[in-house]
C-alpha cells in the first residue's frame, strides 16, 4: 500500500543506471502508521487507503517506452500516475500543517489542492473560497452569535477521513450503500469516499454569506433580549431562480441518469432526499420539497432562522455545474448535495422531529453514509473556532481536542483556556446550588463548557439524538489547558486574504524571468504558472505564505490599511540576512515532507542523449529522481540547516531573497498593500 506510481519509478531506475537512486517515498515514522490520533488516522487514510488514487491505466500503458506525459516543474517530465501520487501527497502534506496550526492560510492550501485534484485546474471555485472567508471576517463581528466556518470545514474534513480510517463498521456501510464488493477494505472504496466527502464537508457551508446579513439584521433590532418571533425585523430573499436553476445541458444530463426530468434544484434534492430517507422518516418528496421552497422566502415559517444550508447546497451545484460541465456530473454528486442540504435543520426540524414529543430515530449511516458522517463531524467540530459574534466572545469554547480512534470508538477530550479557570469555577458553584435547592428551573450553564463537563453529558446525548452511535461509540470528557496562541502563527501582517494565489504567481515568475528585463504580463505569468504541477504551485503558495514571518522576523508587517508607521521601500542587507536563512529552511523542510533526498546524480548519471538535448533531459532526471543538490537528509537540524546556507554560493543564496524583492514592489499592485516598520513615524514630534 502506499505510493505505488513512485515506487514503479524508482524499480524502473534502477534497472536503468544499475543502482537505487530513487524517487523515494518521504519516511513515515511509528506514530503515523499506528496512532489513533486524528493527524495520524487521516494522513494514514490519504497513504494506504487510496492506493491509486486518479490512476490513468490507458496513459500508463502509453508510457511503456519512457515518454512520459505526467508534469513535475514541467509538462512531460514523469509519469502521469507518479503526478498522482505526488499530489496525493501533497494534499496530505497541506492538510498535516493545517491540522498543526489551525490557520485561514493553511486553510487556504487544503481546499485549493482539493479543487486542483477533484474538481477544476487553475484557481477554479478560488473566488467562492476566498469570499466565505473573507465575508466571514469582516461581517460576522455584528452578529450576537457566530463562529469561523472556513477553518472549521477542513477540521470536518479531517475527522471525516480519520473516522473512515478507524472504523470498520462505516467503511463496510460505504462500501455497500456505492456497490463495492470490497467491504470497505479497499482502495476503490475510499478513493471515492475522499472525492464525495471532501466536496461535502469542505463546502457544506458556503452558503453563510447568504445567512450573515440575515442575522446582522436581527440582532441589530434585538433590544431589551426580545427572543425572535412574530416582533422580529428580517429579511427574506426574492428571485432565487439563479440558484436553483437547471440549465437545458444539465437537465439532459440528470434525466440520463436518474430517468426524470427536475423542474429546478429544489425538486432534484428533494427527489435525492426522499429516495434516501423518505420511507424511514415517514415524508413524502412534496413536503420535503415545501419545506426546502420555505427556506429562503419564508423564515416565518422556521421559527424566524435562515439555513445556509439551502444556499450552500445550491451555491456548489452551480459551481459543480459551470466547472464540471454535463458530462462529469454523476449519481453520487446527488448525496454530495443532499448531504450539505440536510446538516444544518433541515433533517433535524422536518424530517427527525427534534426538541419535540415526537423524536425519531437518529440517522443511521446505511440510510446516507454522507449525510450521516457530516452532522456526526460537524458537530464534534467545535473547537479551535474563531468567535465572532458578540455573544460568542463572550462564551466559553474549548480551544483544543485530543482524539482517540482506536476500536472504532471516538473518545474526544475537548481542552478549555486555563485563564477561563475562574469562570468555569463560578458556574460550578451556581450548579451546586441550584441542585441544592432542588434544581428548580433551567439549570444554570456556561455554554459549550457545561453542554460537555455537566453530568447531563447534554452535548453528547443531544448528538446522539441525531445520528446514530451504535457502531461509533462516543466518550467526552473536558480538562484545562494552558493556551498555545503561537502554534497559528499569527501576526501583525493583513490583508484581504493576503493574496496567496497572486503573490504565488509573481514569485514563479520572478523565477523565470530573473534578469530577463520586465516581468510579462499577469495573464501570461497565470499561464505559465497553471502549467506546473500542484507540488510546485503549492510550493510558491508557502512561500507567499511564509512572507508575514520573514517581515515579524525584520520588525516590519504588512497591511492595506492606512497606519501610521514607517513605509518599507526596499529590504537592507541587514534584513536580507535575517529572513533568506528562514527560507532555505522552509524549502529544505517542504522538500523533505514531500521525498525529495540530497545529491547530484541527475548531473552526472550517463544519459543516451547529448548537445542540447542533454541540458532539459537532465532537468527531466531531477524532477523523476526527486533529487536536488541543495538537499539536506530529513532530520538535519536547524543550525546545520544554517551553515548549510551560509556556505552557498551567492548565486544559490539569491534564490531565497531575490524573489521578495520583486514581490515588494508588485504588493501595491494587489488592493493597495503596503509594508510598514514596527518603529513609529515621530515626524509630528
Amino acid at each position: 500500500m502506499g505510493y505505488t506510481a513512485i515506487e514503479k519509478m524508482r524499480e524502473w531506475n534502477r534497472e536503468r543506471f544499475g543502482k537505487d537512486v530513487g524517487p523515494f517515498c518521504p519516511h513515515t515514522g511509528k506514530k503515523e502508521k499506528t496512532g489513533m490520533d486524528l493527524k495520524s488516522a487521516a494522513l494514514r487514510f490519504l497513504e494506504e487507503r487510496c492506493e491509486g488514487l486518479r490512476f490513468d491505466p490507458a496513459k500508463e500503458k502509453a508510457e511503456a517506452d519512457g515518454k512520459w506525459t505526467g508534469t513535475s516543474m514541467a509538462p512531460e517530465q514523469i509519469p502521469y500516475n507518479m503526478q498522482m501520487d505526488l499530489d496525493r501527497m501533497c494534499l496530505g502534506k497541506e492538510l498535516a500543517t493545517f491540522i498543526d496550526s489551525g490557520s485561514e492560510e493553511d486553510a487556504y492550501t487544503v481546499y485549493y489542492a482539493y479543487l486542483e485534484m477533484f474538481v477544476g485546474k487553475n484557481g477554479d471555485s478560488q473566488s467562492m473560497v476566498e469570499l466565505l472567508s473573507e465575508y466571514e471576517r469582516n461581517a460576522s463581528s455584528l452578529l450576537m452569535s457566530h463562529r469561523d466556518h472556513y477553518s472549521h470545514s477542513v477540521y470536518v474534513f479531517a475527522l471525516g477521513l480519520a473516522i473512515y480510517e478507524t472504523n470498520a463498521a462505516f467503511r463496510k456501510t460505504f462500501s455497500e450503500v456505492y456497490g463495492f464488493r470490497d467491504k470497505g477494505e479497499g482502495s476503490r472504496s475510499a478513493c471515492l469516499f475522499l472525492e464525495l466527502w471532501g466536496m461535502a464537508a469542505l463546502f457544506h457551508d458556503i452558503g453563510y454569506p447568504f445567512e450573515i446579513p440575515y442575522e446582522q439584521v436581527l440582532a441589530y433590532f434585538e433590544v431589551d433580549d426580545k427572543k425572535r418571533g412574530e416582533d422580529s425585523v428580517y429579511i427574506s430573499y426574492r428571485n432565487i431562480d439563479p440558484l436553483i436553476r437547471i440549465g437545458k445541458a444539465d437537465g439532459k444530463r440528470l434525466e440520463k441518469l436518474f430517468g426524470r426530468n427536475f423542474s429546478d434544484l429544489v425538486e432534484f434534492l428533494a427527489f435525492g432526499i426522499a429516495g434516501r430517507l423518505g420511507e424511514a422518516y415517514g415524508v413524502t418528496e412534496g413536503k420535503i420539497d415545501r419545506v426546502i421552497r420555505s427556506k429562503p422566502g419564508h423564515p416565518e415559517m422556521n421559527n424566524f432562522y435562515m439555513d445556509h444550508a439551502f444556499f450552500s447546497a445550491a451555491r456548489l451545484y452551480q459551481e459543480m455545474v459551470k466547472i464540471l460541465k454535463s458530462s462529469r456530473l454523476r449519481k453520487e454528486h446527488a448525496d454530495v448535495l443532499t448531504a450539505i442540504m440536510l446538516h444544518n435543520s433541515l433533517f433535524k426540524f422536518a424530517l427527525l422531529g427534534y426538541k419535540t414529543d415526537h423524536l425519531k430515530q437518529p440517522l443511521k449511516a446505511e440510510l446516507h453514509p454522507l449525510a450521516w458522517m457530516l452532522m456526526l463531524c460537524d458537530e464534534l467540530q467545535c473547537w479551535d473556532r474563531t468567535a465572532y459574534g458578540r455573544n460568542s466572545r463572550k462564551e466559553l469554547h474549548p480551544m483544543a481536542v485530543d482524539f482517540d480512534f482506536t476500536g472504532g470508538q471516538i473518545r474526544a477530550c475537548y481542552a478549555y483556556d486555563t485563564e477561563a479557570k475562574e469562570k468555569i469555577r463560578e458556574h460550578g458553584e451556581r450548579l451546586r446550588a441550584w441542585e441544592a435547592e432542588g434544581r428548580k428551573g433551567e439549570a444554570p450553564r456556561l455554554k459549550a463548557y457545561s453542554d460537555m463537563a455537566d453530568s447531563d453529558q447534554r452535548f453528547t446525548t443531544d448528538l446522539g439524538k441525531i445520528v446514530d452511535l451504535a457502531d461509533c461509540p462516543l466518550t467526552v470528557t473536558t480538562t484545562l489547558k494552558k493556551a498555545d496562541r503561537r502554534k497559528k502563527h499569527v501576526y501583525l501582517s493583513e490583508s484581504n486574504f493576503l493574496h496567496i494565489y497572486d503573490f504565488a504567481v509573481v514569485l514563479h515568475a520572478r523565477y523565470s524571468y530573473s534578469g530577463k528585463g520586465k516581468m510579462p504580463t499577469t495573464e501570461r505569468m497565470e499561464e505559465e504558472f497553471n502549467r506546473l504541477s500542484l507540488e510546485y504551485k503549492l510550493s510558491n503558495m508557502n512561500q507567499a505564505k511564509s512572507f508575514d514571518r520573514y517581515l515579524n522576523a525584520i520588525d516590519s508587517f504588512y497591511t492595506d490599511k492606512p497606519v501610521d508607521f514607517d513605509m518599507l521601500d526596499a529590504f537592507t542587507p541587514e534584513m536580507v540576512a535575517v529572513f533568506a536563512p528562514m527560507e532555505h529552511e522552509r524549502w529544505v523542510l517542504e522538500h523533505q515532507a514531500t521525498g525529495w533526498t540530497p545529491g547530484d546524480d541527475y548531473e552526472t548519471l550517463p544519459l543516451a542523449v547529448k548537445g542540447a538535448a542533454e541540458k532539459k533531459a537532465r532537468k527531466d532526471l531531477r524532477e523523476q529522481l526527486r533529487m536536488h543538490k541543495l538537499m539536506l537528509s530529513p532530520g538535519t537540524d536547524r543550525k546545520t540547516i544554517r551553515r548549510h546556507y551560509d556556505a552557498l554560493s551567492p548565486e544559490d543564496q539569491g534564490k531565497d531573497y531575490l524573489p521578495f524583492n520583486s514581490m515588494l514592489k508588485l504588493m501595491k499592485q494587489y488592493d493597495g498593500v503596503r509594508i510598514y516598520r514596527f518603529l513609529l513615524n515621530d515626524s509630528d514630534d
